[in-house]
């Protein structure tokens, strides 16, 4: 019988490393481990657990989920990081404030 191997699961380990100009042995001694680790992550060779991604996505500055299903060169980065670094308080209005003028348009 012949033995399958799955695809690993696609992520954005690597683009957000880079976006944020880190090297994988920078990356890795921030969250406690070698470059070569982070290679692996990235290539799906080993894993990209909860753990892992609550370990890295704080030092690339983005969430478990962001470093999952989104590619930062492909998001417009600049809100994502105004919101991200806000109090945690006022995330609740700016949304809406963004959300209200989103509906009005900018036509003029």
């Amino acid at each position: 019988m012949a033995r399958t191997t799955s695809k690993p699961a696609a992520n954005h380990l690597r683009a957000w490393r880079e976006f944020r100009e880190m090297s994988q042995d920078q990356l890795g001694e921030l969250v406690g481990t070698k470059g070569n680790v982070i290679g692996l992550l990235e290539s799906g060779e080993r894993g990209l657990s909860d753990k892992w991604l609550r370990k890295l996505a704080p030092h690339l500055g983005t969430t478990p989920g962001f470093l999952l299903d989104h590619d930062p060169n492909n998001i417009d980065t600049e809100i994502l990081l105004l919101v991200q670094d806000l109090v945690k308080e006022e995330r609740p209005r700016v949304v809406k404030l963004l959300k209200a003028f989103g509906r009005t348009g900018t036509d003029g």
